[in-house]
C-alpha cells in the first residue's frame, strides 16, 4: 500500500470519530432532556394545585346560599342553584332563565292564594263579600332576581298580582237577607234512598236561587230535565192517579215545599198545578206538582227588594226559607173549603197466582174534592189582600187484588203498605205565619 492511501484512510476514521462522538453527545442531550422532563412532570403530579379545590369549593358555597324570596302569602326560600344559577368564568352568578322560570312557576304554584267568592251563609242569613287572591307575577318577578344574583343579594320581593274573584258581592244580586220571610216544611221517610237522591238532587238546583224585583221565576227552567242523564232515579210518582214507580219520584215534594214558603212569603203565585191526587206529605189543597217540560211551578217577586230561597234536605225534612228583608205583612194566612166530594170506585184485579180467597190493597181508593183555596195578606188586623184557587182532585179509585188459585202451592198475597193520601181533617183548614 502506498503512504497516500494510508494516510486519507485515518483521515477518514478520524472523520467518523468526530460524527460518532457529536451523535453521543446529541444523544446525551435528550435523554438529559428526557429525565428533566419526566422529573419536572412528576413534580408537578405530586405538587397539589392549591387554587382549584379552593376555587370550587367557593363556587359551591356561592350556589348553595339560601335567597329569601318575599310573596304575597309570606316568605320561602331557595338557594341560587335551586333558582337556575351558574357561575361564570370570574366566579360570578349567572342566572339560566329558562330554569329561573321554571322555580318561579313551581314556586307559584305552591304559594299563591286563591279568591273568594262572594257568597251566602244563608244559616246565619248572612252575606259574606268577596276576597281577592294574590299570585306571583313570574315573569315580572324574573328581572328582580336577575339583578338579586348579578349583586349577590341575599333577599328578593317577587312581583305580586292580585286576582280577582269571579263572583262580587255585587254581583249576587242581593244586599239583605237578614229576614225569614216565609217558610215550610215537609217530611218524608228516610228509607226510600232512591226517592231521597231525588229530593236532594233537585233541592241542590235551587238552593240561593235569588229572585229580583218582578223577576218572573220558573221551576223546571231552574232545575231543568228530570232524566237518568241527569242523575235522577226511580222512585214513587203519581202518573193517572195512581201511585207507581217512575222516573224522579220525589220532585213534586220539592216544588211543594217551596210553594209553601213562597205562600207564606208573599210571592205572587203566575202558575201552578195539584196533583191529580191528595199528597200524603202536605194538607189538601197545598201542593203543587211538576213535570217535565210543561207542569210548571212559576212564581213572581212582587217586591222592590230581591230574594233568596235556601233549601235543606235533610234527616227525614224538606225545609224551604224564603229570606230577604222584612215582609210588609204582619201575617199571611192559607185557607182550604171543600165546596164538592166525589165518592171513588172501586175494581178488583184478580191474581192467577194467589191462592183463591186471598185479597191485598193495591191501592187505597180516596174521594175526589173540590175546593177553595185562599190567600189572606194581613196588615195592622186587617185584611188588605185575598187571592183565591179553585183546586179539582179527582177520586182516587181503589185497587183490591183477589187470589183466584186453587192449586195447593198458590202464593199469598202480602199486606202492601199504603200510600194513601192524607185526610182532609174536616171541611175547612187554615194556616198562617
Amino acid at each position: 500500500m502506498s503512504r497516500g492511501s494510508g494516510t486519507r484512510s485515518g483521515q477518514r476514521g478520524a472523520v467518523l470519530l468526530g460524527i460518532a462522538g457529536g451523535m453521543l453527545v446529541v444523544a446525551g442531550g435528550f435523554v438529559g432532556a428526557y429525565y428533566m422532563t419526566g422529573s419536572r412532570n412528576v413534580a408537578s403530579a405530586a405538587t397539589p394545585d392549591s387554587s382549584k379545590p379552593a376555587s370550587t369549593k367557593a363556587t359551591s358555597a356561592l350556589l348553595g346560599q339560601a335567597i329569601e324570596l318575599k310573596t304575597a302569602t309570606g316568605s320561602t326560600k331557595l338557594t341560587w342553584q335551586e333558582l337556575g344559577a351558574t357561575t361564570d368564568a370570574d366566579g360570578a352568578l349567572d342566572l339560566d332563565r329558562e330554569k329561573a322560570v321554571k322555580a318561579l312557576s313551581l314556586l307559584k304554584a305552591r304559594t299563591d292564594r286563591a279568591p273568594v267568592d262572594a257568597h251566602f251563609d244563608l244559616e246565619n242569613r248572612k252575606i259574606l263579600d268577596d276576597k281577592p287572591g294574590q299570585g306571583l307575577d313570574v315573569w315580572g318577578s324574573l328581572p328582580r332576581v336577575i339583578a338579586a344574583a348579578r349583586t349577590n343579594t341575599d333577599k328578593v320581593d317577587l312581583a305580586t298580582v292580585a286576582i280577582p274573584a269571579s263572583v262580587t258581592k255585587a254581583g249576587l244580586g242581593i244586599d239583605d237577607i237578614s229576614e225569614v220571610m216565609g217558610h215550610y216544611e215537609t217530611a218524608f221517610p228516610v228509607t226510600d234512598r232512591d226517592r231521597n237522591f231525588n229530593l236532594k238532587l233537585a233541592a241542590s238546583k235551587l238552593n240561593g236561587v235569588v229572585l229580583k224585583p218582578g223577576e218572573e221565576w220558573s221551576f223546571n227552567g231552574t232545575v231543568g230535565e228530570r232524566s237518568q242523564k241527569n242523575g235522577y232515579k226511580i222512585a214513587h210518582v203519581i202518573t193517572a192517579g195512581e201511585m207507581v214507580d217512575g222516573l224522579a219520584g220525589g220532585t213534586c215534594q220539592i216544588s211543594t215545599t217551596l210553594f209553601g214558603a213562597a205562600f207564606f212569603a208573599g210571592i205572587d203565585i203566575v202558575k201552578t198545578t195539584n196533583h191529580s191526587r191528595p199528597s200524603a206529605y202536605t194538607p189538601l189543597g197545598f201542593d203543587a206538582t211538576v213535570v217535565w217540560p210543561n207542569t210548571d211551578l212559576k212564581l213572581k217577586n212582587p217586591y222592590d227588594f230581591p230574594v233568596v230561597v235556601r233549601y235543606v234536605v235533610a234527616n227525614g225534612q224538606a225545609k224551604v226559607e224564603v229570606l230577604g228583608k222584612k215582609r210588609p205583612y204582619d201575617k199571611v194566612v192559607f185557607s182550604r173549603n171543600i165546596l164538592e166530594e166525589t165518592p171513588f170506585t172501586t175494581e178488583e184485579r184478580l191474581d192467577e197466582e194467589a191462592a183463591e180467597g186471598e185479597q191485598s190493597f193495591d191501592q187505597e181508593g180516596f174521594p175526589g174534592y173540590k175546593i177553595l183555596r185562599e190567600r189572606h195578606f194581613y196588615r195592622g188586623g186587617d185584611v188588605v189582600r185575598r187571592e183565591k184557587w179553585v183546586l179539582q182532585y179527582k177520586p182516587v179509585t181503589e185497587y183490591i187484588r183477589k187470589g183466584v188459585s186453587t192449586e195447593p202451592d198458590a202464593k199469598k198475597l202480602p199486606a202492601k203498605p199504603s200510600h194513601g193520601p192524607r185526610k182532609p181533617g174536616g171541611p175547612s183548614s187554615s194556616m198562617a205565619q
